[in-house]
């Protein structure tokens, strides 16, 4: 059993079923022995970017995501924490807030951030 935690890109090509989402990581999404977490903080920046009209995407993600079966992951006051005392590798303080939960709650990034590599979390390349 492996636990991932699914970057914002790439809960939306599952859920889209894009192209750019490669074999690997398809099966260890699709692998019901494996727990997959999806951050609040990827229904904010999803909402933020939407709210932007740089996004369109359908309206019920929460609902989506348990009808995928993957776990919600709240933010909790201590990533917040992990988060700020991450080295300044990324501005991105969506991306740096799904660092500091990996680091903290032991997962596995599915990303196709290469900046992602730069810090003590395992990764999957969404490419594979």
């Amino acid at each position: 059993m492996r636990k991932l935690l699914l970057d914002t890109h790439t809960l939306l090509w599952w859920l889209s079923d894009h192209p750019r989402l490669g074999v690997k990581a398809k099966s260890l999404i699709a692998e019901p022995r494996n727990v997959v977490y999806v951050s609040a903080i990827s229904h904010w920046e999803i909402s933020i970017k939407k709210s932007l009209g740089k996004l369109f995407t359908t309206e019920n993600l929460d609902q989506l995501v348990e009808e995928e079966g993957f776990t919600k992951l709240p933010i909790s006051c201590f990533h917040g924490d992990q988060a700020g005392l991450l080295p300044k590798h990324h501005k991105d303080p969506f991306d740096r807030m799904l660092i500091a939960q990996a680091q903290s709650e032991g997962l596995c990034i599915i990303t196709n951030d290469e900046i992602f590599a730069r810090y003590s979390v395992q990764i999957v390349k969404t490419s594979l």
